[in-house]
């Protein structure tokens, strides 16, 4: 059978699931959040040497609380993570959360990219994350925009603007699998000073360019870096309608890193904070060992497509400071 995307294409073909972006231009950052209509299962890995994050530990399969109400990806380094504060407050009023007593405290998990020297405005003196967050929330919708939007809108890797990026695959069982990443990388998504991507092998029509594989491969121990800027990070979310366990999705989480990999060069270092969340929607049955996977596989080629779909995508804007792939090579 021949590999499909979701109708979409988008990780809201995971049924239920919902997106929202909120993006400031000025500050040249913003804000992803995906949530649902209801709580959902939810696992973390992190493979980077420097991640910035927020009640991930919460994530860990031995924890009581297995079910999360958002999961947020944000710019701004640290102050982003006050991001998941305005989701956390846009929840609660809609009454949403775990219930303690007469209670209920939304569980929010975050995670944050490094963007504060993209060139934009950071002489903010109250913190702009948390209006950006609720805003986020509000927008949630099962159609988004990707490219210079969200919490990729000041996204760079070594050579081209970084961006946000998603994808879905729907599996031979009727399952899907779907992707959605912020792309900051130390490195980059292209080969060599080409126009061809990393993912090329994993691309489903033209969904990136359709130009294929590139015709050489140079010394990979020459690929780019942005080591003298000293802020990367690549920050994603992949996400089925299986019903997993936490454990599970944690294991759904490990095997979708394998997608950075494929596609950005070099990936998961000392200077990324390179983290994926996993959620699983449990619309679908739970699936036997042979059909997790079969998941993990597909979770990594999905997410090697969103990453290069985020970098495709991207706007080219007054005041880059790396071109565009559009720009560049559209």
């Amino acid at each position: 059978m021949k590999t499909r995307t979701g109708a979409r294409n988008l990780i809201t073909d995971v049924a239920g699931l919902r997106v929202g972006n909120a993006g400031d231009g000025a500050l040249r950052s913003g804000v992803t959040v995906l949530t649902a209509d209801a709580p959902f299962t939810a696992g973390v890995h992190v493979m980077g040497g420097a991640p910035g994050s927020r009640e991930t530990d919460l994530l860990a399969p031995d924890r009581v609380v297995e079910q999360v109400d958002a999961l947020v990806l944000s710019g701004g380094s640290a102050f982003g993570l006050d991001a998941a504060s305005g989701v956390t407050d846009g929840l609660r009023a809609a009454g949403r959360g775990f219930a303690v007593g007469g209670m209920r405290v939304p569980i929010v998990p975050a995670a944050i990219l490094f963007d504060l020297l993209n060139g934009g405005d950071q002489g903010w003196s109250d913190n702009p994350y948390k209006t950006l967050g609720r805003t986020a929330l509000a927008a949630a919708s099962d159609e988004f925009a990707i490219g210079s939007e969200g919490a990729g809108t000041g996204a760079t890797t070594a050579d081209l603007k970084g961006g946000l990026g998603s994808a879905s695959t729907r599996l031979p069982d009727g399952s899907t699998v779907g992707a959605l990443v912020a792309v900051n990388a130390l490195g980059s998504a292209i080969v060599g000073d080409g126009p061809h991507f990393r993912a090329a092998p994993f691309e489903i029509g033209d969904e990136f360019g359709g130009l294929g594989p590139a015709p050489h491969h140079p010394d990979a121990l020459r690929a780019p870096t942005k080591l003298a800027q000293h802020g990367n990070t690549t920050i994603g979310i992949v996400a089925t309608d299986a019903a997993l366990s936490q454990a599970q999705c944690t294991r759904l989480a490990t095997a979708a890193q394998d997608g950075l990999a494929r596609a950005l060069m070099p990936s998961h270092t000392a200077m990324d904070g390179d983290l994926l969340f996993a959620a699983a929607t449990g619309a679908r049955p739970a699936p036997d060992l042979p059909a997790q996977v079969l998941l993990g596989h597909a979770a990594a080629c999905t997410m090697a497509r969103a990453i290069a779909r985020a970098i495709h995508a991207a706007k080219p804007l007054p005041g880059d400071s790396l071109p565009a792939w559009q720009a560049r090579f559209g």
